[in-house]
C-alpha cells in the first residue's frame, strides 16, 4: 500500500493521507488519481461476480485483483509525484482498499474457499476499529489513530493471501503449505493489530479522562 495506514487522520478519523507529508488540497474535483481509485471501486462487483460464478471464472478475479493492486500503486505515485493529493482522494483510497479486501474475503468465505472464522476475524477487525473511532467522536474525545507497522503488515498479508487463494484456485495449482502459512500469518497479524489499536484507544480515553 502506498498510503501510510488505512486508519489514521490529522485530527481524527480513519484516512491516511491526512497524517503526514503534503497536505491534501481542498475540494472534491476528480483528479486522475481519484478517477483511478474510483475505477478500483467499480472493479469490486466484477471481482465478486467472478468468484461467485465458479472456479472457471476465478482466474478473472485474480487478474482483476492484481490490476487493482497496480492501480493502487499508480494513483498513489501520481498523487504524490505531481502534487495531486486531495481530501476526496484521502477518503476514496482507503475506502477502495477496504471495500475490495472485505468483499473478496466475504465472497471467498461464502464459496467455502477460505475458513469462515478467518472472514469473521478480518471483517470484525475493521468494524471494531471504525466503531471505536466513532464512539470516541460521540463521547467528545476524538482520537488520532496513528499509523502502526502491524497494520501495514496486516494489510500486505491479507492481500498476498487473497492473491494466493485466487491464483491457486483459478489456475489449478495446489500450494497447501504456503496457503496455511499465509492464513496463520493473516490471523496473527489481525489479532495483533486489533490489540494494538485497542490498547491505543484505551490509553487515549484514560489520558483524556484524567485531564482537568
Amino acid at each position: 500500500m502506498v498510503q501510510a495506514s488505512l486508519y489514521s487522520a490529522a485530527e481524527f478519523g480513519v484516512f491516511p493521507a491526512m497524517v503526514a507529508g503534503p497536505q491534501p488540497r481542498a475540494g472534491i474535483a476528480l483528479s486522475i488519481p481519484n478517477l483511478i481509485t474510483l475505477g478500483r471501486i467499480l472493479l469490486v462487483p466484477v471481482v465478486v461476480w467472478a468468484i461467485a460464478s465458479g472456479e472457471q471464472y476465478i482466474w478473472i478475479a485474480f487478474v482483476l485483483f492484481l490490476a487493482a493492486g497496480v492501480s493502487d500503486a499508480v494513483d498513489g505515485y501520481l498523487a504524490k509525484r505531481f502534487q495531486m493529493t486531495t481530501i476526496l482522494g484521502a477518503y476514496l483510497d482507503p475506502l477502495a482498499d477496504k471495500t475490495l479486501i472485505v468483499s473478496i474475503y466475504l465472497t471467498l468465505g461464502i464459496k467455502g474457499l477460505i475458513p469462515g472464522w478467518l472472514v469473521i476475524l478480518v471483517v470484525s477487525r475493521d468494524i471494531m476499529i471504525v466503531g471505536a473511532v466513532m464512539l470516541s467522536w460521540l463521547v467528545g474525545i476524538p482520537i488520532k489513530v496513528k499509523p502502526l507497522l502491524v497494520s501495514k503488515l496486516n494489510t500486505v498479508a491479507q492481500i498476498v493471501f487473497a492473491c494466493v487463494v485466487l491464483g491457486t484456485v483459478g489456475f489449478g495449482y495446489a500450494l497447501p503449505t504456503l496457503t496455511w502459512v499465509l492464513m496463520g500469518l493473516v490471523a496473527a497479524l489481525t489479532l495483533l493489530s486489533v490489540a494494538a489499536y485497542v490498547a491505543e484507544w484505551v490509553r487515549h480515553i484514560n489520558s483524556s479522562a484524567a485531564k482537568p
